[in-house]
């Protein structure tokens, strides 16, 4: 399956199963993808591409936990917003920054090819490592606190999306979060 395939079952689970969650995804607003690239100094993979095709993000300020353990997706341009506080935030290493040079190795500042997809409303996100590698496009989870990551939780977006459905509709954990759903209609990831 592709992208767009594994983000509509998704959504359809949700619908079925934690409509609340369903509720808060927005329909999708592509960007101006020659734009983006040219801002974030990189070449997107397609898969990323075709995310923010098909995924919308959420309103600001609402979360809508779709990616374990804690993470909401994010549209293109909350992706854009979030990666330019980094920019900011770390500006003093932006053009060297403490992390290896190929993808999928740890870092202990935000690297310019990290583009961010998901987050978790505190400032803990899910990001695409662009840096070259036979790693180029896996996820890694980048913690604000520690400011660092360590190894990819998933090897591309296609993987993780894979794992999410998968758990979702077998009831299975992915990695150490299992799939919950509370009263009130939302999904919830338990860390196990």
């Amino acid at each position: 399956m592709d992208v767009t395939e594994l983000w509509t079952k998704i959504v359809l689970w949700l619908t079925a199963h934690a409509p609340v969650t369903a509720s808060a995804l927005r329909p999708p607003v592509p960007p101006d993808f020659a734009e983006l690239e040219a801002e974030l100094a990189v070449e997107l993979p397609g898969e990323l591409r075709e995310l923010w095709t098909c995924c919308g993000g959420t309103d600001a300020d609402v979360l809508a936990d779709v990616l374990p353990p804690f993470y909401t997706p994010y549209s293109a341009a909350e992706a854009l917003r979030s990666w330019r506080d980094h920019r900011k935030r770390w500006t003093m290493q932006w053009d060297r920054p403490a992390c290896d040079y190929y993808a999928g190795s740890p870092g202990s500042s935000f690297h310019p090819a990290w583009i961010p997809i998901a987050g978790d409303g505190f400032a803990d996100e899910l990001v695409v490592d662009l840096r070259p590698g036979p790693l180029n496009g896996c996820v890694l989870e980048w913690e604000q606190e520690s400011a660092q990551v360590f190894r990819p939780e998933w090897r591309c977006v296609t993987s993780m999306l894979v794992e999410v459905h998968r758990s979702l509709a077998e009831g299975v954990p992915t990695g150490h979060s299992f799939p919950t759903i509370t009263e009130d209609g939302r999904l919830d990831w338990q860390i196990r």
